[in-house]
């Protein structure tokens, strides 16, 4: 079935009253760090956290009376649920949705809240997915496909005409890329009315199934690796959407883990916003990923902001340490009265903030009489932290970084 600009107006009707037209900010941290002038076009503050509430809504909507009565059924990894749940609810309409066992705890007690039944499979969307036909052929459930449907590409697309009209000059939109849906539809969106406008999909290096089977011009299965880019780790894409990929996408770009947790930390402390994984690979691939895009007006979704706390939780000590704000040394001291708080003394000197403190009397590496002291600091830089261990060394202490 052909999707038509048309189908994305009207999809745009329905959701009327039902989503919001989410902001389209400049931001200047990332306009600065990489030359452009960059737009983040904020689906995080979509109802249900992410942008799937457009698609799936306007796919129910547009269900018969009859399919509305055999109740809905999806698979998710998490913001396709929460949308289809949401949808279900608005409408009256019960849902299964059949989500990954290692979906985050956030998602999957949300896509319960918003009145689902929750079954958890596999590991990975793909599995299941087969789990959900599975139930929908037993039950004769009505199946809510994430992105291979028209209905749902022409919801996500709504995202494309709300681009273009808060800017109007914009020369490139960045847009994650999972099974396809959200920029199938924003894609054809902007093409069709602007089509001087470059559009750059962005994967995982884990899970790069699109770029993969655009390389290959066919549809390809990608087994990949974990990512914390759990919304977009799909293994095979739609065939719809790879036809529509082929024929609006300008390019396909991937980033790794690094710089998508890159991304979310620059987001949340310098940008203030919270991005998942999936929807900071935009972001991630604007900093790291486009060297030849300069002086652009670049539009990037950031498709959810539907995060574990404790996955932020890693990301944030983990940048920390990256960035030299955060270091933990390993510090042998004589085992006598005194000796701890000295260090500590010592360490106070240099301004750090003492996080945490482990002191080790038993430990077969170190010599009678000496212990070990564990010791979690919060820095400046690393600038600061060469300037610690070298003031400890010289007072004649051995310094490991761990």
């Amino acid at each position: 079935m052909d999707i038509s600009l048309e189908d994305i107006k009207k999809a745009r009707e329905t959701l009327a009253g039902i989503t919001v037209q989410t902001e389209l900010a400049y931001t200047n941290t990332l306009s600065d760090l990489t030359g452009n002038r960059i737009y983040l076009k904020l689906e995080n503050q979509q109802r249900t956290g992410s942008f799937k509430l457009r698609g799936a809504y306007n796919k129910v909507a547009h269900l018969s009376a009859e399919e509305k009565q055999h109740g809905i059924i999806a698979s998710s990894a998490g913001n396709h649920a929460q949308g289809t749940a949401l949808a279900g609810t608005l409408f009256g309409i019960p849902s299964t949705i059949v989500m990954p066992k290692n979906a985050p705890l956030t998602k999957v007690k949300a896509t319960r809240g918003y009145g689902a039944n929750v079954v958890l499979h596999g590991t990975v969307y793909d599995e299941a997915f087969a789990e959900a036909q599975r139930i929908q052929a037993e039950k004769q459930l009505t199946f809510i496909h994430p992105f291979n449907d028209p209905l749902v590409i022409a919801g996500q697309g709504t995202i494309g005409l709300e681009i273009l009209e808060d800017l109007p000059d914009v020369e490139a939109v960045v847009v994650p890329i999972g099974g396809g849906g959200l920029i199938a539809g924003v894609a054809l969106a902007i093409k069709t009315l602007k089509p001087s406008v470059k559009v750059i999909g962005v994967q995982t290096k884990n899970m790069p199934s699109m770029a993969e089977a655009i390389a290959q011009r066919k549809i390809v299965t990608c087994n990949g690796s974990p990512t914390i880019a759990d919304g977009i780790a799909v293994k095979t894409p739609g065939e719809l959407t790879f036809a529509m990929i082929q024929r609006y996408v300008d390019d396909i770009v991937t980033v790794d883990e690094e710089e998508i947790a890159g991304a979310i930390l620059l987001l949340l402390e310098r940008v203030k916003t919270i991005a998942e994984g999936a929807g900071a690979v935009a972001a991630a691939a604007v900093l790291n990923r486009l060297p030849g895009c300069q002086n652009r007006k670049m539009a990037a979704v950031i498709s959810g902001g539907n995060i574990d706390v404790n996955m932020m939780s890693r990301i944030i000590n983990q940048g920390m340490a990256k960035s030299g704000r955060k270091v933990a040394f390993t510090i042998v001291i004589p085992d006598k009265p005194g000796s701890l708080w000295r260090l500590l003394q010592l360490t106070a000197e240099t301004g750090a903030n003492v996080l945490n403190v482990t002191h080790h009397r038993e430990n077969r590496n170190v010599p009678l009489g000496y212990a070990t002291v564990e010791l979690d600091l919060e820095t400046a830089d690393q600038e600061q932290i060469d300037a610690i261990k070298q003031l400890l060394e010289q007072h004649q202490y051995c310094v490991r970084i761990a």
